[in-house]
């Protein structure tokens, strides 16, 4: 118990020393270049300590639970020696992972409603039917992205040669898709490696690389949130094209 607690105490302190020059940026310039009191200083000094008891509680639960966890399932499945059913654990994680991404689900629909003003969209139904369409775009390129991550590293492939092909079709679709799906492929791809995402498949990444003779947790184990940040733009953009 005294461990835990120790625990959660560090982490307590290093989310306050993180935090802190957020605060201290938007307190100098609401008090000292705009010279105006704090609003509702209160409810912003309670919503602050939610932020802060959340980002200690979210770190302390990485560590405690997800990093363990995506370790210790790459571990596994080498161990079982089967490429094929590694293959479809790391599809389905990137997929699961995305689809339960906060960040996406706001970015679609917001471009759902967005989309409908523009007049690409004229019914509620449809309205609903773009934003899940886009959401499970995402979420089926990002499994690949995370399955082409995984077999980079056991066939030991250059990243560096899987991310410069990577924007050069990013270059490709952006010249055919409509001007106004461009800016959402691109942003698709930034909030798809977000809060759930991140964790278990840096922590598969590193798990897989550690597990494997020949390979480098440093070299090996990193690079699958780049692919997965890639392979959404230009998915995206081809649902531009054909929606």
């Amino acid at each position: 118990m005294k461990k835990v607690i120790a625990a959660f105490a560090k982490n307590l302190l290093d989310s306050t020393k993180d935090l802190a020059p957020i605060v201290l940026v938007i307190a100098f310039f609401q008090l000292a270049v705009l010279q105006q009191s704090i609003p509702n200083f209160a409810n912003i000094a309670l919503g602050t300590g939610f932020v802060l008891l959340g980002l200690t509680l979210f770190i302390y639960g990485l560590n405690l639970g997800l990093f363990p966890i995506g370790e210790a399932l790459a571990f596994a499945f080498v161990k079982k020696g089967s490429l094929a059913w590694l293959l479809m654990f790391a599809f389905a994680l990137g997929f699961g992972t995305t689809v339960a991404e906060p960040a996406l689900i706001a970015v679609a629909n917001e471009a759902a409603n967005v989309a409908q003003l523009g007049g690409v969209i004229t019914s509620n139904a449809d309205l609903k039917t773009y934003a899940q369409i886009l959401r499970y775009t995402v979420a089926i390129s990002v499994g690949f992205s995370v399955l082409i991550g995984v077999l980079r590293i056991i066939k030991g492939w250059s990243l560096s040669y899987l991310i410069m092909g990577g924007y050069v079709l990013v270059i490709t679709a952006t010249v055919f898709a409509p001007d106004n799906i461009i800016g959402i492929a691109y942003d698709s791809g930034g909030v798809t490696t977000s809060t759930i995402t991140v964790p278990l498949v840096t922590a598969l990444g590193v798990g897989l690389a550690s597990s494997i003779r020949g390979r480098n947790p440093m070299i090996d184990g990193f690079g699958m949130i780049a692919i997965a940040s890639l392979l959404p733009i230009i998915a995206v953009m081809v649902f531009g094209m054909l929606w």
